[in-house]
This record gives structure tokens, C-alpha cells and sequence, in this order.
């Protein structure tokens, strides 16, 4: 299996690909990554300017020697080039697993909507950089090579299934980047925001229409939480209960999702394994 590794938002650091790499070569089990080479450029808080960054994913969608396309890491950006991206994949594009989350949610969701069947939240490249990333690493690994279902979230069932971080699903509704997600099941995570904005985020996406086709949430973890003062008073899975409960949307329980290394492997549809290496 060739995979090839692209920085779609912010700045990625070599020592990540390097770390990477050798993490590869130990599993002597014949995958190949390749880095495009401008993942490494810098432009104020990207990994170069909007224009690079869309052309260095097109090169790497649209490659017919690669079998995935792994997304190095998260944080601002994708969503500058995504409209980009999708007018410019061609039908190899569509051959490919991508693989990522948080900020690549931008990504996964507009080829969602264009009906790319091998998309997957879950572990990039960037988490090494965690308390026990290696672990991630290897999950992501396994699961691209082999599909193996010990990777992938344990609440997953026979429904359609997306995963998103919450704050860029709400960015995401009424672009052109939002995806069909009737009758799915739509796991949430999120990282670094008040509880009060969260709040204000899923009563944003509770209201949405569209929304309100879904089959439910399941609610991820959402960590590394940003005081309120005064004390907000609710913890995320009220807040997110609250929502549900004015909305009519079912919540469905916990997932095995959010900003750590224990962040498991979410296949959007109904698609629980990665497509066989060539």
C-alpha cells in the first residue's frame, strides 16, 4: 500500500515526518508513505499559501499510484481551499481512502457530498505529537492496510455514519461543502472552546433543517475545555443533551472520538472497512 501524506491547514514540522517514517519502516509490513514535498512551506499560519496547499491535495487525489490519501494534521485552513479541491479531483480521486479529522473535516465532507465512498475520521499524522501517539499512528496504520476492525469505533452499527468536530460541522452547514446527512448517525468531538460557545454552536446546528433529518448524535470527548467565568453550569453531554431534547434529535449515546490518542476510526456511510491495498 503507497500512501501519500499532504498538510491541507496549518504548518506540519519535518521532525513529525520523520518520526513518521521511521515508525514505518519498523512495521516491515510493506507500506510506503511519501510526504508531498510542500507540506513542509510556510505562509503566516499555513503550510503555505491557499493556492499551494490546494494544489499539493489535487496532486496527491488525483495520483493513480497512490491508495490513500492521509492528511498530516488539523488546526485552520482547509476550509480556504476545499471548494478548490472539489472542482479540481478527477475520477482517480475517487479510487482513494482519505483519511483524517478535526480541520480535514472540511475535505471529508465536501467529497462526502460528492459521494466518495472511502472517507474516514481518525488519526493523523500530526498526533504523534500526543501523549501516546504512536498508538495512533499504528491504529491509522492497520486499519489502511488491513481494515482491521479493532481500529474502529466500538458504537458503530449497521447505519450511516459521519464524525465531525463540532465547531467545523456548524461551519460547514449551508456551504457548499455540506453533505446529505439524512438518516445518519453523526458522532461530535471538539477541543479548546468555552462551554458557552459550544452551546451557541449546537444551537446553530440544532436548528438547521437539515439537521433534523439525522438519526441522531453520539457525543465524542471534548477536552482540553476553556474556563467560563462564571462557571457555565452544564457539562458538554448536557449541553448537547439540552440541544437534542429542544430539537427533537435523538442522542444516542457516547463515541470513541475526540482530540487524543484514543481517537478511534469513524468510516462515513455505511462502509466499515478501507478498500484492500493493490
Amino acid at each position: 500500500m503507497k500512501i501519500g501524506v499532504v498538510a491541507a491547514s496549518s504548518r506540519f514540522p519535518r521532525d513529525l515526518a520523520d518520526r513518521l517514517m521511521a515508525q514505518v519502516a519498523a512495521r516491515g509490513d510493506g507500506i510506503e508513505v511519501v510526504f508531498h514535498p510542500d507540506s513542509f512551506l510556510e505562509h503566516g499560519h499555513f503550510a503555505g499559501e491557499d493556492a499551494v496547499r490546494a494544489r499539493a491535495v489535487l496532486d496527491f487525489a488525483n495520483d493513480p499510484g497512490l491508495d490513500a490519501v492521509w492528511f498530516g494534521r488539523g488546526g485552520y485552513g482547509a476550509c480556504r481551499i476545499a471548494e478548490a479541491v472539489m472542482a479540481g479531483v478527477t475520477p482517480a480521486a475517487r479510487d482513494k481512502i482519505y483519511l483524517g479529522y478535526s480541520d480535514a473535516g472540511s475535505l471529508l465532507a465536501g467529497f462526502y457530498r460528492m459521494g466518495f465512498p472511502r472517507l474516514a475520521h481518525g488519526p493523523m499524522v500530526g498526533d504523534l505529537n500526543r501523549e501516546g501517539g504512536a498508538a495512533a499512528i499504528e491504529r491509522a496504520l492497520d486499519w489502511l492496510a488491513t481494515g482491521t476492525a479493532s481500529a474502529l469505533d466500538p458504537n458503530l452499527d449497521d447505519r450511516p455514519t459521519v464524525a465531525f468536530n463540532i465547531t467545523i460541522l456548524s461551519a460547514l452547514l449551508g456551504t457548499a461543502l455540506e453533505p446529505d446527512l439524512s438518516d445518519h448517525v453523526v458522532l461530535l468531538e471538539d477541543v479548546s472552546e468555552p462551554l458557552y460557545r459550544l452551546d451557541r454552536t449546537l444551537f446553530h446546528i440544532t436548528s438547521q433543517p437539515a439537521m433534523r433529518r439525522i438519526a441522531g448524535f453520539r457525543l465524542g470527548r471534548v477536552s482540553d475545555i476553556v474556563p467560563n467565568d462564571p462557571d457555565f453550569g452544564q457539562t458538554p453531554e448536557q449541553i448537547v443533551r439540552d440541544w437534542c431534547d429542544r430539537s427533537g434529535i435523538a442522542f444516542l449515546g457516547s463515541a470513541d472520538i475526540g482530540h487524543d490518542a484514543g481517537n478511534k476510526i469513524v468510516p462515513f456511510g455505511r462502509r466499515r472497512v478501507a478498500s484492500k491495498p493493490r
